[in-house]
């Protein structure tokens, strides 16, 4: 089947490894396109085992579409562990699971290692989990503060140590901020959350931000957590610390409005498509990949920059014949409308359009 790439779309993410293990869903028709939720709900006779793995921002999202699986087809057993971006790619590339979570695009070596695990198939890039990513702070009695790209910047390299720094106060003039010590807090795994932040600080900071992005730290000698929900329990557990993760974990933390040029705006799901929606097509991707190149530095009215777009890893061939047939059936869901609305109730992630759900499921279709 010839695979269009028109109108593509940027792809699809525990202090411990966690397995969120339930059954799932599907249709003893899964080589129909479908964008409703009838299709998506509709009972079969699938049975197996489905495994997966990958980032932790997808935990809330992905606990609410293996539940969804569960309601139509209870002999399913779905497994997913968010031991993180960089583990569920591997994992996947290694052939340890079917499908897999990533917060950052393959880059050229894990791409050959898909092809090769894939092959004669190639690996699909899916995005099928949008979200913004909020810097997180604990500062008891402040709900929201507003900060540049700089200001963020000079925050997590070190260079700004203190709340009341003229740079925080200047930004938030109705705000009494306290002499405390600012205490940064990053991924100590590899994290794809940490490549979209630091991505964004690359390209929207300047000077201010002298590392290039990737999915390890970069700065040497911080504070440190594993997981999503490491770097979030720190926080809640420091007054003056601050960290970045995915927005459906910010809770009831404070949280910070992002300037984009001459505005502070506040992280929103809408916000965060909008980022998508106004980003270029990356070059020289597969053709089962959905890749956009995101405008980190976007001066558009109403876009918040730092945005997550979390990958669905999967094979557009399986060895197995129910391989195949599972992982087709679980996309579906994933991607379709009762799916999309489903982790926007769990994770506040913003849903797919209909032009992206359509690109993906061209591909989805074409899995055998």
């Amino acid at each position: 089947m010839t695979l269009h790439r028109q109108g593509r779309i940027l792809p699809v993410a525990a202090i411990s490894a966690l397995a969120l293990t339930l059954a799932a869903c599907g249709s003893d028709n899964t080589t129909e396109t479908s964008t409703d939720s009838e299709s998506s709900s509709t009972g079969g006779e699938l049975s197996g085992q489905l495994s997966g793995a990958g980032a932790s921002s997808q935990e809330s999202a992905m606990q609410a579409w293996i539940a969804g699986f569960q309601s139509a087809n209870p002999d399913v057993n779905v497994a997913y562990d968010p031991v993180g971006s960089g583990g569920g790619r591997t994992q996947f590339t290694e052939g340890g699971v079917q499908f897999a979570g990533s917060d950052a695009a393959l880059d050229e070596e894990e791409l050959a290692l898909g092809a090769e695990r894939c092959a004669p198939g190639d690996v699909a890039e899916l995005p099928l989990y949008i979200s913004p990513i909020a810097v997180i702070f604990n500062l008891p009695g402040i709900d929201s503060l507003n900060l540049s790209a700089e200001t963020i910047a000079k925050i997590f390299n070190g260079e700004i140590t203190s709340w009341d720094a003229p740079e925080i106060a200047e930004a938030n003039p109705d705000v009494e901020l306290p002499a405390l010590a600012i205490t940064p807090v990053n991924r100590s795994d590899e994290s794809g959350t940490t490549e979209n932040f630091t991505e964004y600080l690359a390209a929207a900071a300047g000077d201010a931000w002298p590392h290039e992005a990737s999915g390890d730290w970069p700065v040497s000698g911080t504070q440190s957590a594993q997981g999503t929900s490491g770097v979030v329990q720190t926080v809640t557990e420091a007054e003056g610390a601050v960290t970045y993760a995915d927005a459906s974990r910010a809770g009831s933390l404070g949280t910070v409005a992002v300037q984009v040029g001459e505005e502070y705006v506040p992280y929103s799901p809408e916000a965060a498509a909008a980022v998508v929606d106004a980003s270029p097509l990356a070059e020289g991707r597969p053709e089962a990949s959905l890749v956009r190149e995101l405008e980190r530095d976007t001066t558009a009215d109403g876009a918040y920059p730092i945005v997550l777009v979390s990958y669905s890893l999967a094979c557009t061939e399986y060895e197995d014949a129910a391989d195949a047939e599972l992982v087709k059936a679980f996309l579906t869901y994933v991607a379709s409308e009762e799916g999309q609305q489903a982790a926007a109730s769990a994770a506040g992630s913003a849903p797919i359009s209909e032009e992206m759900r359509s690109n993906v499921m061209e591909i989805v279709d074409a899995i055998a």
